[in-house]
């Protein structure tokens, strides 16, 4: 059995606009950074009824339509990180970011295109982690040995305008992530 890859996620503004400009989702970019081969694989974009926690985050009613993009992230060929992200379906309706296929630079360059319907400049996110031991459906998804605990991420993404525009959960496993974040004050 191979050994797990250990991910390192520096979360901060100029890693997001440096892997932005290069086209570049920030998971791909930093695994491939670590010397590791990124990969996500899309299982599934569906239109679903927002559930109470979705609905608050992204400031819409409870059972208000959202599109969930669910897929699962890979490093070395390994799964590392099981990740669901959710928009209002009225944002993305008509967009790549509502069809089941990858989007070429990542979901943020169809929302930030200029051009684009959306066209909605990314400005912050707020996350929350907890720590738990996972579902038995997530041990297997992540090829976790028996008492190994995940984290799970939910990470709400604002525009400029502090408007939000995504909520993102990601169940990861704790023993092979280590998080850092970078908060610039001023």
């Amino acid at each position: 059995m191979h050994s797990k890859p250990r991910v390192r996620l520096l979360i901060s503004g100029s890693n997001y606009q440096r892997h932005r400009s290069a086209g570049l989702p920030g998971f791909n970019a930093q695994v491939s950074e670590q010397g590791m081969v990124p990969e996500q694989v899309l299982r599934e974009v569906v239109t679903i009824d927002s559930s109470a926690e979705v609905a608050t985050r992204l400031e819409i009613a409870e059972g208000s339509p959202v599109v969930v993009r669910r897929r699962t992230f890979l490093a070395d060929g390994q799964p590392v990180a099981l990740c669901d992200s959710y928009y209002p379906a009225a944002l993305v309706a008509d967009t790549a970011i509502a069809v089941p296929q990858r989007i070429k630079g990542g979901v943020y360059a169809v929302i930030e295109d200029p051009h684009g319907p959306i066209h909605r400049e990314v400005s912050h996110s707020i996350e929350d982690l907890v720590s738990r031991m996972p579902t038995r459906q997530e041990a297997e998804a992540l090829g976790l040995l028996p008492g190994v605990p995940v984290v799970r991420i939910i990470r709400t993404i604002y525009d400029t305008q502090s408007r939000p525009l995504e909520v993102q959960e990601s169940v990861v496993a704790a023993d092979t992530h280590e998080f850092r974040y970078e908060v610039q004050m001023r």
